[in-house]
Parts: structure tokens; C-alpha cells; sequence
């Protein structure tokens, strides 16, 4: 029988540049050897998470993610409850496409984006991050500073990307109120007031690859950022250091690794806004919980650092090497 893809895209996403190329990505996915539909979101709630859910259920094996991380987060909420979990492909057509630049997928061509499916080496699972009843694939975040991606309209996002971001940031610096708080990590806990903290699944946060330098994609931890910082001269100095990897060893910085993770505040009449993958995912007091290799994905295996994937692609990686040696070998070698 046949397998299944169905393309689950925003057709506003990337300035429409999706449905321009859709014919020619459905007709990449049927070289794979996939009969393939597709699926057009719409304004409503939940649109791409529904769809997901459906297809899913209705046994496709592959579920593709076309759109920016709005999008890819709402597919990822219909995948990660399920029993059975179609395999992920991502097309990133947004505007920081986090996710998609942690997995080395093409950003600015859907069509090399696509065609990653054709590649022999191309899948390996990924941990999946769970907060509450929602889940997230790259960051939870909290604090003052979060409260950007809430406030940076879309039209700004789509003309200006992260330089709306870094604006609205340098407008909100002078406001960060710190929040008492207390964190339970693992075996270990942090007591005391935070300006932002964040729960890292990746390298990649707001499109700064060195936040989290040594981030792994499926080795079943967060990484954990608590920032204590809350002076506007601090925060700039702390921001100027993140940018160069140097912020690890800082003492206004938390930096752990941990599964499971608490956030509590320790005044009742304190709001902590929970951003999950640059979305409101509802306030805190929230449990997180890493579930290690939890959806298999198609990404550029070849372009991913060896030491952001643990042990879920070593087996794929030998695998892979073993066959190109044996295809490079002479017919009297393999005699």
C-alpha cells in the first residue's frame, strides 16, 4: 500500500511564497514515493493543530509543516498527544523559523526544504517539550522581555523580522520588572527574583545560535536559562555576551540542564506569562517535562552538529556511512 503525506500549509506565511511552489513540492514528495495532499489553514483556532490530529488519525505517514513557527508549533500540538506520531517534515516560510534553522532545512528556498525527503540520511526523533496540555518543539520562555513577541505586530515581523524584535526589545529594557520566583529543576532549586528565564530545546532562540551553544536536540534535557539581571545597563552587557556564547559562566545567569522543571511564583498577585515556541501558552505556576525522541522529523542530518544529536542518529548515521562505503567499493571488494 502506498504511504500518505499530507501538507498542512499557511498559505499567508513567507508573503504567500508557499502557494506559488506548491505544485512543485507535491510533486517532490510523489518522487518519494508518497501520494500527497494538501491542506490549506484558514483563520480559524487551531486550524493546523486540527488537521494534524485528523491526518494523523487517519493513518498518513508523513505530515509536513509548511509556514513559520506559528504554524509548526500547531502541528506539533496535534502530533505530540497522539499514540501514533506520523513522521514531521518542515517547509519554513515565516520569519525567524527557529525550529527550521536548528534543523539546518533550507529557510528561504521551499523547494530545497522539500526536498530533504530524498535524501537517504534524513530522519532521526527529537525531544518534544510538554507544558501543561501544551506541547513545544524549541523554547518556553518567561519574563518582561518575552512580552516582545506578544507586542510586535505581524506586519512588522514580516517587513522588518528581527529587527522588530531588537526594537521592541530596546523600548521594554527599561521596564523589566524582576519576578520572585521559585524553580525547581531535576534535583535542584532556584529561589529568588528573575527577569526572564527560558527552557531551551535547541540552539536556536529568536535566531541567536549561541544562547545555547551546547544545546542537543534529543538527549531528553532542557536547557535552562534563569537571568537574575534586571538593571538596564546589566541586561545590556548580559545581552552583549549572549550574542558571543560568553554568557554561560556569568553569576547573573542560571544554566542548567534538567527534564522536568517547575516555575511558581512566590507572590500570588505576580502574572508570569508562558510563551511556548513564541505563542501565550497560559501562566505559571507550570510543570515542564522533556520528552526525550518523542517525534521523528526529516532534517538535514548531514549539517547538524554530531554533538547536538545524541543517540537517536547514531544508529542512522552508521547505517548510512556503512552503505556509501559499500556503493564506493569495487565489485571484486564486495565479492
Amino acid at each position: 500500500m502506498r504511504k500518505r503525506a499530507r501538507i498542512i500549509y499557511n498559505p499567508t506565511s513567507g508573503r504567500e511564497a508557499l502557494r506559488s511552489h506548491l505544485v512543485d513540492i507535491l510533486d517532490i514528495y510523489e518522487q518519494a514515493g508518497y501520494e500527497t495532499s494538501a491542506f490549506a489553514t484558514t483563520p480559524a483556532p487551531n486550524s493546523a493543530k486540527n488537521e494534524a490530529e485528523r491526518a494523523a488519525k487517519d493513518g498518513f505517514d508523513l505530515i509536513v509543516a509548511a509556514g513559520g513557527d506559528g504554524t509548526l508549533n500547531e502541528v506539533v500540538n496535534g502530533l505530540a498527544p497522539l499514540k501514533h506520531r506520523p513522521t514531521m517534515a518542515i517547509i519554513p516560510a515565516g520569519t525567524t523559523n527557529d525550529y527550521a534553522r536548528a534543523l539546518k532545512i533550507p529557510r528561504d528556498d521551499p523547494i530545497a526544504a522539500a526536498r530533504l525527503i530524498l535524501k537517504k540520511n534524513k530522519k532521526f526523533k527529537i525531544d518534544i517539550g510538554q507544558a501543561g496540555d501544551n506541547y513545544f518543539m524549541n523554547i518556553a520562555a518567561a519574563g518582561t522581555l518575552t512580552e516582545l513577541t506578544y507586542d510586535v505586530p505581524s506586519d512588522m515581523k514580516s517587513l522588518f523580522g528581527y529587527l522588530a524584535y531588537l526594537v521592541r526589545g530596546a523600548e521594554l529594557l527599561p521596564r523589566v520588572k524582576p519576578v520572585p520566583v521559585r524553580i525547581k529543576y531535576d534535583d535542584q532549586q532556584f529561589e529568588g527574583t528573575v527577569s526572564t528565564l527560558f527552557l531551551a530545546l535547541t540552539n536556536s532562540v529568536g535566531g541567536f545560535e549561541q544562547l545555547v551553544p551546547d544545546a542537543s536536540l534529543d538527549d531528553g534535557n532542557f536547557t535552562l536559562i534563569i537571568v537574575k539581571e534586571s538593571k538596564l545597563a546589566g541586561m545590556m552587557q548580559l545581552m552583549a555576551k549572549a550574542l558571543q556564547g560568553k554568557h554561560l559562566d556569568d553569576p547573573r545567569i542560571v544554566y542548567a540542564k534538567a527534564s522536568e522543571v517547575e516555575i511558581t511564583p512566590l507572590d500570588k498577585d505576580d502574572r508570569l506569562m508562558i510563551n511556548l515556541d513564541g505563542e501565550y501558552g497560559g501562566d505559571a505556576p507550570m510543570k515542564f517535562r522533556d520528552l526525550k525522541q518523542h517525534l521523528e522529523v526529516i532534517a538535514n542530518i548531514d549539517e547538524i552538529p554530531d554533538d547536538a544529536i545524541t543517540e537517536s542518529a547514531d544508529y542512522m548515521r552508521a547505517e548510512h556511512d556503512f552503505v556509501e562505503g559499500v556503493n564506493k567499493m569495487s565489485d571484486d571488494e564486495k565479492d
